[in-house]
């Protein structure tokens, strides 16, 4: 028998964990669209065919790796490992960071996809020692 007890708010490092997942798959579609068809509709405003410093197709690139490390980090947070809530907030922290970059071309998606890195911040900052107690 255990003398601690669970908390109720374990659950929220569980859910940062499965939106970590979801947002790590958004960014690989999304990398994926810009490293296959830079001209398409999904950059239509990027005229010169650069957003910011970076050629569209690098873009895709960084999201595309961010993305899978999102996921993959996403799968060990839900485990419960200490180390993948440290690297979480890091990688979610620059994925937002990196979104306002493409606002002006998708500004709902760049929007949802900020909003949600501020929620498994703020879940994995505050409630993730909770996930090590269950």
């Amino acid at each position: 028998m255990s003398n601690t007890q669970q908390s109720g708010w374990a659950g929220w490092a569980v859910f940062a964990g499965v939106v970590l997942i979801i947002v790590g798959a958004i960014n690989a579609i999304f990398g994926l669209a810009g490293i296959v068809g830079p001209d398409n509709a999904l950059y239509a405003n990027a005229d010169s065919g650069n957003i910011w410093l970076f050629d569209v197709s690098a873009w895709g690139w960084w999201h595309l790796i961010v993305g899978l490390v999102l996921i993959l980090v996403g799968v060990f947070v839900t485990r419960g490992a200490t180390w993948a809530r440290t690297i979480a907030v890091i990688i979610a922290s620059l994925n937002a960071i990196s979104q306002l970059a493409t606002l002006p071309y998708q500004p709902l998606l760049a929007l949802a996809i900020i909003g949600l890195d501020v929620v498994i911040i703020y879940a994995l900052v505050v409630h993730g020692k909770e996930l090590r107690r269950s």
